[in-house]
């Protein structure tokens, strides 16, 4: 689960959204700043971190207009938004060469395999993954709450439009290590986490 750590922010944002969007905005900042610390604490290179640069740019924003105008009607869009600037920056990180997933990979895949084309290439895929399900549930999102389906259709599609994509991950990652495995001759010590 490694992987979800990136959106700790979203979660607490959703969560903590039910007392006040403002609320939940300004936790999500918060937990952005806290990821972004922790891994620089950690010794970790910042400059391929575009999911947690793009959330704590979307949160400063988010912040200042649901403090400033707590009725405001993109409260209802919130979920949309944020769904959406989600996809922009899975979108942007392909664009520049950095896909999102690169970072979060990194903590889980030996050194040795980071910098192959391989290692790039299940980046991009899944990166286009989460992307595509980003995307498409902003725009169910919308909908939703366009046409006032509801709080229960919306929790229902937030959850599938995480759900899915870590599935894929999840999948994807695995029979994509074993095929690079088999072909670089590489034997993965499951134990210690490390390739020879």
């Amino acid at each position: 689960m490694n992987y979800l750590r990136g959106f700790l922010p979203w979660l607490v944002f959703a969560g903590v959204s039910a007392v006040g969007w403002q609320w939940g905005a300004l936790a999500g900042l918060l937990s952005s700043v806290a990821l972004l610390i922790a891994d620089r604490a950690a010794g970790l290179s910042l400059e391929s971190r575009l999911l947690e640069y793009g959330s704590i740019v979307y949160f400063v924003g988010l912040s200042a207009v649901a403090f400033a105008r707590p009725d405001s009607a993109l409260k209802a869009y919130s979920s949309a938004l944020s769904m959406g600037w989600l996809a922009l920056i899975a979108w942007a990180s392909i664009a520049v060469r950095r896909p999102f997933t690169m970072a979060i990979a990194r903590r889980m895949a030996p050194p040795q395999v980071w910098h192959t084309p391989q290692f790039r290439h299940i980046n991009v895929v899944i990166t286009a993954a989460w992307s595509l399900s980003f995307t498409l549930t902003a725009l169910a999102q919308a909908a939703i709450a366009a046409y006032g389906l509801g709080a229960v259709v919306s929790v229902l599609v937030q959850i599938a439009g995480f759900v899915l994509p870590v599935r894929f991950t999840t999948a994807y990652s695995g029979r994509a290590r074993a095929r690079f495995l088999q072909q670089s001759g590489m034997v993965l010590d499951v134990q210690e986490g490390s390739a020879s």
